[in-house]
């Protein structure tokens, strides 16, 4: 697995502003208000959805179990509180296998005040698909679990301005704050995320398994919506996904496929062809290494101001402060973050290896790539000083 430095949350970011949201239109009946348990479980949506698409409590115990009688024999309303339709769950578990579902409920505590939290698992002997909502935080999602695993170049833009992605194995989305409100400091969107296989991801993207996930995490962000009462609702994002990426071809000079970017040093060879992430979107990221779960090196541009406030503490985290009058960052031997103000927001550029072994190689990458991204994203001219190598060992 790949490690972006300090810690193994999984908490997440932050949410579309409502004049950004593409829902038709998203209001709360009543007037703006904040978001309480009740207000997901007023009648049958919010009942179903709660059962459903409920959070970050993996540790709290199971407390629901069910099985039909062979696969797929429940109704489609009986899985995840109702969260998928006809078809979905056997197109997620590729039409074999006998489906047993756990749920955990509405967590009634601290975080239930700032917003809907929970899981739904369904599981069979070989497969696993987990269902989660909750919210992201600007102080571990940008340095966990989530970002390593969600943010990762298999995974493609959904479009049609929302803000999530989608792989064969991952997907998330934010849900619209027109219902819910903004949300307060420190706190990042509420997002929907759905995991799914068996093991280690396969080398090429599924196009179907892929598929089946971004429309199942906009059905389950849907359902949410429902259960707040709010007006609209997401379109299939399907046929506006583009291509899967592929590990590509890569010259000397064009490190990720950025001009004029190279490793130090004589390479005959280094880790295999990098995967990049296709289509515009909220995050690129280009991934080199051995495996998926593991690319020795990744280099990130979060371009959307929503998702790059959760790396506020990461590019204040320990070791030696990278400035510049436009943004702050921190130079380390295993990461090189940099978060710019630009016209649009934050924007945060990355470079980060899985150990502390490539401290050359990030500050021979580290300046040259905030360079080259902040002219491609629109921050203008954006040129970092790094501190002496012994600062930021």
């Amino acid at each position: 697995m790949f490690r972006l430095p300090l810690g193994d949350r999984t908490i997440m970011a932050d949410v579309p502003r409502t004049g950004d949201s593409p829902l038709t239109p998203v209001t709360p009946s009543g007037g703006p208000r904040r978001w309480h348990p009740r207000g997901l479980l007023r009648g049958a949506p919010g009942a179903a959805l709660i059962a459903a698409v409920t959070g970050a409590l993996l540790g709290a115990g199971l407390t629901a179990w069910g099985s039909g009688s062979g696969p797929f024999a429940r109704s489609a309303a009986d899985w995840c509180g109702g969260t998928f339709a006809d078809g979905d769950v056997e197109r997620l578990f590729r039409g074999a296998g006998d489906v047993r579902q756990a749920e955990l409920p509405l967590w009634e505590g601290q975080r239930s005040l700032v917003g809907p939290a929970g899981t739904c698992r369904l599981t069979t002997e070989n497969w696993q698909v987990t269902v989660r909502v909750h919210r992201l935080d600007t102080e571990w999602t940008g340095e966990g679990r989530w970002a390593n695993e969600f943010l990762a170049a298999r995974l493609s833009p959904l479009g049609g301005g929302l803000l999530g992605m989608a792989s064969d194995t991952r997907a998330w989305l934010a849900v619209p704050d027109g219902c819910e409100g903004r949300p307060g400091e420190g706190e990042g969107p509420t997002v929907v995320d759905i995991s799914s296989g068996s093991g280690s991801p396969r080398d090429d993207v599924d196009v179907t398994d892929r598929a089946a996930l971004a429309r199942s995490v906009v059905r389950a962000v849907n359902g949410l919506l429902a259960g707040e009462d709010c007006a609209g609702r997401l379109a299939d994002p399907v046929k506006g996904l583009p291509e899967p990426p592929e590990h590509q071809a890569e010259a000397p000079d064009a490190l990720c496929g950025v001009k004029g970017l190279r490793l130090p040093g004589k390479r005959e060879f280094d880790e295999r062809r990098p995967l990049i992430t296709r289509g515009a979107g909220p995050v690129r990221t280009c991934d080199r290494g051995e495996s998926p779960r593991r690319p020795g090196l990744r280099l990130m541009t979060v371009g959307d101001p929503r998702l790059a406030r959760v790396f506020d503490r990461l590019v204040r985290s320990s070791g030696a402060p990278v400035r510049h009058d436009r943004g702050r960052g921190v130079l380390r031997a295993d990461l090189g973050a940099f978060q710019a103000d630009c016209p649009t927001g934050p924007v945060v550029f990355l470079v980060a290896a899985d150990d502390g072994d490539r401290a050359a190689d990030i500050r021979a990458v580290f300046p040259g790539y905030v360079r080259a991204e902040a002219e491609r994203v629109g921050c203008g001219t954006v040129r970092v000083t790094l501190p002496g190598p012994a600062a930021s060992g």
